[in-house]
């Protein structure tokens, strides 16, 4: 880098600023950092750069910065507690993590803290370039909307927590038309926040994901002791909730019942940039818990995530299912999934099924358990069932 560099300041410009962004890169390593200002200086950015993460917390306090791009190991604070503090004083902030040693533990704190993003080494100069820009413009209509949008969602988000309750689906075998199971399933009241989705959504955006999370096993771990005996209890979990210390605690409400909790993983959300994913599901499965793959067949990561999981139980999306007794594609793809999953011991339930001509589809097709409008409606702990 060299010093004369018109839009790259070691240091802090405190200068009236342009309409060009302020972006501020922090990293300890100071050819690293003279490389990644020059990266970036190329999006026509003003590049201002510190060497730790103390320096930039002081700059923040005198400096207006678009964008702060950050190495995640450094000496002092780290690239995480940096984050933390920096959302302590700014929601919107946008922060770029770098880390040239990803694991599940800080992917999973970016996600729950808001990073923009978490970019892994070695890195493209187009990939930051990109980053960069598109943080920039999200800054710029943050600024626009002068934050209201987002202390809207927390207050939102807030309340649906303080009224958050659980409805459960009964999941029911095919041999002995008895229920097995019940899927617990997240339910709000709030008026803003009004589907599952919307909920994790905004948790996700304001770095709650594991405030939700545990919410939402303490209601399924104080309900679980009137279930019915014998009947297990499947619990949705997001990926960031893979690396919340609560889950693997054995003093934890849910840990405490564990043996009779299933922990649903869905196909749709990916989990290849997780290391040690498989250590993570043995401590699982020490404390007692069953793992299943949710919405097999509908996600992208295809059978390399069931491999990787290798779950007791696969549940098979309603998006096969649905139809399934008029449509032979279907029925190959069904009998298909059935035949290597029964093979490998586990067990499969079709989930979805909304008539009675669908379930006796999927019970001919070799399905070991079956859950739907058919049978049973979500509701209040616990409801009972209607074999049609």
């Amino acid at each position: 880098m060299k010093d004369t560099a018109p839009s790259i300041v070691r240091g802090v410009d405190e200068s009236p600023r342009s309409s060009a962004p302020r972006v501020l890169i922090v990293d300890d390593e100071p050819a690293v950092a003279a490389a990644l200002a020059r990266v970036v200086s190329g999006t026509g950015a003003e590049v201002s750069v510190l060497h730790d993460a103390t320096a930039a917390l002081r700059a923040l306090e005198t400096t207006e910065f678009d964008v702060i791009v950050s190495d995640l190991a450094m000496a002092g604070m780290s690239g995480t507690e940096l984050l933390r503090a920096v959302r302590a004083r700014d929601l919107d902030l946008p922060v770029i993590q770098i880390t040239g040693a990803p694991s599940v533990e800080s992917a999973a704190t970016a996600v729950e803290l808001g990073a923009f993003r978490y970019l892994t080494k070695p890195l493209s100069p187009d990939v930051l370039r990109k980053a960069v820009l598109e943080a920039a413009h999200l800054r710029s209509l943050s600024r626009a909307r002068g934050g209201e949008d987002r202390l809207r969602l927390d207050q939102s988000l807030r309340r649906a927590l303080k009224t958050l309750r659980v409805a459960y689906q009964p999941i029911v075998s095919c041999a002995t038309r008895e229920t097995i199971g019940f899927e617990a399933l997240m339910r709000s009241t709030e008026p803003a926040l009004t589907t599952p989705a919307a909920v994790i959504d905004a948790a996700e955006k304001l770095g709650l994901l594991h405030t939700l999370g545990r919410r939402v096993r303490n209601i399924v771990a104080a309900q679980i002791e009137d279930a019915p005996r014998a009947t297990a209890i499947f619990v949705n979990l997001h990926p960031s909730d893979l690396a919340d210390p609560d889950l693997f605690d054995p003093a934890s409400p849910l840990s405490r019942v564990a043996r009779q909790v299933v922990l649903e993983l869905t196909e749709r959300a990916s989990l290849e940039a997780v290391p040690d994913l498989e250590l993570r599901f043995e401590s699982l499965r020490a404390l007692g818990y069953r793992l299943a793959v949710d919405d097999l067949g509908a996600g992208y990561a295809g059978l390399s995530y069931f491999a990787r999981v290798q779950p007791e139980i696969v549940k098979v999306d309603m998006s096969l299912v649905r139809g399934v007794d008029a449509d032979v594609v279907r029925q190959r793809v069904v009998h298909s999934l059935v035949s290597l999953a029964t093979g490998l011991g586990m067990e499969v339930v079709a989930e979805g099924i909304e008539t009675a001509a669908e379930r006796d589809c999927v019970v001919r097709l070799g399905c070991t358990y079956v859950q739907g409008y058919a049978l049973a409606r979500p509701g209040p702990a616990f409801p009972s069932i209607t074999w049609p």
